[in-house]
């Protein structure tokens, strides 16, 4: 593996720059020229139907739940489901080894690829950590060890570029757990926002944004805070706290994955979205462990997002500009919880800024990569809002 990886262009640093072949990434990389239909129909069988409820939002999926475990797990950063998945893949001997993510020893929120052959040891991914990490560099290290039965958890730039590169790897067997994503920085960037947020920043060890429109903090001392998101200092945060890569990711819901895990729809759970026979498998796993029920849906998405698409407009770049005063966020705080969308109507409207972020973000600072960046089922998405595609924005035919 080599120690640093090539500077790039719009990249999150996956990991496969810093491999044997880092050539892979012209064919590998979301952010060149992917083709989400192709590898949705590679690896499920089919792509996303447009007229199938959600899956234009959701990517492709057998059925959705709302979960918790019934006993949660220590240290998880909701109840442990992705923790339990991958310790009962390792208890069961169904694979040789999980690639996640750890703590780095410097810094627990800076994040560290790791290879975890005892189930025991995933307790030490639990929890959150923000910035880029190379995953998927560990991927010829465990081939080369003779693991030829893996599992992989990851974001969506990690999962599209394992997804195109899978069958050139060679493993016998492969699951993988997908988190959503969006919104990732740096980690030294991370830590202006926790100066920002708190003036004991080194004493918080859990930031969690929920989907109640807060943002969980807890310390080392057991002190708990809610910040609602209004309350957030965002526009302290300089223009480029979230580079473009994340700015114009289409890929929130982490659609080429076996089974996604994250919690936009789960209305204070997680929610699962299970997208093949192979995340089927991982659900079984857990048996009566997980307790599942029908994921719920209220309020309505359109003002938000319209509100949210203006203010991305209006933006000279980076963040959206918060025009509100400060007099009204506290009462819009107050309000959003039980007048917002929530649920997977949440979910739903999360997919559709990210949507239009992508197209106003691109359009402004890469429009020569609109073409080959946005699929289209986000200028679907997009056009209900009066976004479109101009001239040499959009390929005239769809890749298969």
């Amino acid at each position: 593996m080599s120690q640093a990886a090539p500077a790039r262009d719009l990249c999150t640093d996956c990991g496969i720059s810093r491999t044997s072949e880092p050539g892979r990434c012209g064919r590998a990389c979301q952010f060149i020229k992917p083709d989400y239909p192709g590898l949705e129909a590679r690896v499920h069988g089919r792509s996303r139907e447009a007229g199938r409820e959600d899956e234009l939002h959701f990517g492709p999926y057998r059925r959705m739940l709302k979960a918790r475990l019934a006993a949660p797990l220590e240290g998880a950063q909701w109840t442990g489901i992705t923790t339990r998945l991958a310790e009962r893949l390792l208890e069961t001997g169904a694979v040789d080894a999980v690639l996640a993510m750890a703590p780095h020893p410097d810094d627990p929120w800076r994040p560290m690829p790791v290879l975890v052959t005892k189930a025991g040891d995933m307790k030490r991914c639990r929890g959150m950590r923000m910035g880029y990490a190379p995953l998927l560099s560990l991927l010829e290290p465990a081939r080369d060890r003779g693991y030829r039965r893996l599992a992989v958890v990851g974001i969506p730039c990690q999962v599209y570029a394992l997804r195109a590169l899978e069958a050139e790897w060679g493993f016998e067997r492969l699951y993988v757990i997908g988190t959503p994503c969006s919104d990732n920085t740096t980690t030294e960037r991370f830590h202006e926002f926790l100066a920002l947020v708190s003036p004991e920043p080194e004493s918080i060890t859990y930031l969690e944004f929920r989907a109640d429109y807060h943002v969980e903090i807890r310390h080392r001392d057991g002190r708990k805070r809610e910040v609602p998101f209004l309350m957030l200092p965002l526009s302290k945060l300089p223009a480029d706290f979230f580079p473009l890569t994340c700015r114009t990711c289409v890929d929130y819901t982490n659609a080429l994955a076996d089974i996604t895990v994250g919690y936009m729809g789960g209305e204070g759970e997680q929610w699962l979205i299970v997208r093949n026979e192979r995340g089927e498998e991982l659900v079984k796993l857990l048996g009566d462990e997980l307790v599942t029920s029908t994921p719920g849906s209220r309020g309505n998405r359109r003002g938000p997002v319209k509100g949210f698409l203006r203010n991305v407009a209006r933006a000279a770049g980076g963040l959206p500009l918060r025009a509100m005063p400060d007099w009204a966020r506290p009462l819009v705080a107050w309000l959003m919880p039980r007048i917002g969308p929530r649920g997977l109507e949440f979910a739903r409207a999360r997919v559709e800024m990210k949507a239009i972020e992508s197209v106003l973000h691109l359009r402004r600072e890469a429009p020569r990569r609109m073409k080959s960046l946005i699929p289209v089922h986000v200028w679907k998405l997009a056009q209900d809002y009066g976004l479109t595609a101009s001239s040499g924005e959009r390929e005239s035919k769809t890749r298969s």
